[in-house]
């Protein structure tokens, strides 16, 4: 059975790569992934095995039809079904209704959840093992927000309607139940904030990777 729903989501997801790329739009996004890839990931060299190989990257892709068909009353069930499908073959959890912006990128992409009302911006990267969690059981909103620009190490777990500030870092195994100003590293359980006294910046003030992985320490 699990097999059969593996080749069906394979087909599925192979005919909405393929109308995809009829579309510039869309041949335009896949060009900025994959150079975020090659920033993001030194292993990252070549694009086609990037496309191929990097389930983080299947796993976006995929939210990003599911999340436009989750608009629509009657698309809700089919979308959070295929997001199913989505978690088996990339290990990756995505609800079809958290709110992901550009250049977001997933190292190693195993195990991570994302939930309903999980709200992510730009130039955003995620770590192995990472959930995006919620603490409440009414439907409002649960999940956490993180701005531009926002590290998340291995195994981090940020839990309920919290906000992590743009260019903020959350350290590996670090567990978030409170906001994290921007430019802060939380680390710890529970998380404590800190700011460090420098960290490069690009022409934009925006911090650069090495900027953003001070203490190889704190990501695995």
């Amino acid at each position: 059975m699990r097999t059969r729903l593996g080749l069906i989501g394979s087909l599925a997801l192979a005919g909405a790569a393929a109308y995809g790329l009829s579309r510039p739009v869309v041949r335009e996004t896949l060009r900025e992934d994959l150079d975020t890839a090659r920033l993001r990931d030194p292993a990252a060299r070549n694009d086609l095995v990037i496309a191929l190989s990097y389930p983080g990257l299947h796993a976006i892709w995929a939210h990003r039809a599911l999340h436009r068909l989750n608009q629509y009353d009657a698309g809700q069930a089919p979308a959070r079904l295929l997001s199913q499908i989505v978690r088996t073959l990339t290990g990756v959890e995505i609800h079809p209704g958290a709110v992901i912006g550009r250049r977001f990128f997933i190292d190693h992409a195993n195990g991570v959840v994302i939930g309903e009302t999980s709200e992510i911006g730009d130039d955003v990267m995620l770590y192995h093992q990472v959930t995006l969690g919620g603490r409440s059981m009414k439907q409002e909103k649960r999940h956490p927000t993180l701005r531009d620009n926002v590290v998340v190490g291995a195994g981090a777990k940020i839990i309920g309607p919290v906000e992590i500030g743009a260019n903020a870092a959350v350290g590996a195994n670090a567990v978030v139940v409170k906001d994290v100003a921007a430019g802060g590293t939380a680390v710890g359980v529970p998380a404590v904030v800190k700011f460090p006294a420098s960290r490069p910046v690009d022409d934009e003030g925006h911090p650069t990777p090495e900027g953003v992985l001070t203490d190889p320490a704190l990501w695995i």
